[in-house]
């Protein structure tokens, strides 16, 4: 079982590198819940060294990256790149915290994260973030004649999750299933989408087939649409790091000696 092998390799990890692993959770297609049946195994994490290993004035390396068989990326940030990176709001951490699959997860750090989530949410950076990505997404795969049609879905779901955003002010949900389903679409749309996320589901490879006007034309509004609404957000007042660096202090003391 899948799931078996990737904690295999989590606990492997830990002992090759002197760490311990905080949190893990599947991310991209899987974690969507578009995943077709040779998806690759997206695992991210982030992780903890013992206190003395940060008590150095050596830069070190923040960040760990490895390919296993059977497509198994592994991902992982220090917890103190992590923490830096969440006070920016930034939207894949953000994300990390709201994926429907969980690998390994310390509810003492994790349980916290999630509470100030809500305070280091910043609108606007996270709308850049899908807005770049759609946008990236469009020109380079959907503006010809004939486009890679698995490629809809990296501009439906950044152009669904600003939709989200703007509606609620909060951080877009994980799955593409709610996103989706909040989004008040046409009923023509609604019908290609889904046809398009059955075909996907089901292991169809979806290669390169005429653009779908309906869609593309969908998406390059909302782009528009979402270029112009950011040019008139108003910046949120960026949250100070007390709350990051108790966070941080105390797990240091809560993991140390289990290292």
């Amino acid at each position: 079982m899948m799931q078996e092998q990737i904690q295999t390799a989590l606990s492997n990890l830990e002992k090759r590198e002197a760490i311990k692993i905080l949190y893990a959770v599947e991310s991209g297609s899987r974690a969507w819940g578009f995943a077709s049946i040779n998806s690759d195994w997206d695992v991210r994490f982030i992780y903890v060294h013992q206190k003395d290993w940060y008590l150095s004035i050596d830069n070190k390396r923040d960040s760990i990256e490895i390919m296993l068989p059977d497509d198994l990326d592994l991902s992982g940030w220090e917890l103190r790149k992590a923490l830096n990176l969440f006070r920016k709001s930034n939207p894949p951490f953000m994300e990390w915290l709201n994926s429907p699959i969980v690998y390994l997860e310390e509810p003492f750090v994790v349980n916290q994260l999630r509470d100030a989530a809500v305070d280091y949410f910043n609108p606007k950076s996270c709308l850049y973030h899908y807005l770049s990505m759609a946008a990236g997404n469009f020109k380079e795969y959907l503006k010809m004649d004939l486009v890679k049609t698995k490629k809809y879905f990296y501009v439906l779901r950044p152009v669904l999750a600003c939709m989200w955003i703007e509606q609620t002010n909060t951080m877009a949900p994980t799955e593409f299933h709610v996103l989706f389903e909040s989004a008040e679409l046409d009923e023509k749309l609604q019908m290609e989408i889904q046809k398009l996320l059955a075909r996907k589901m089901s292991g169809t490879e979806l290669g390169e087939e005429p653009k779908i006007d309906l869609l593309n034309n969908f998406l390059e509004e909302k782009i528009e649409y979402y270029t112009e609404y950011l040019k008139h957000f108003k910046i949120k007042q960026q949250v100070g790091t007390d709350r990051l660096n108790q966070i941080f202090r105390s797990t240091l003391i809560e993991f140390e000696g289990k290292i």
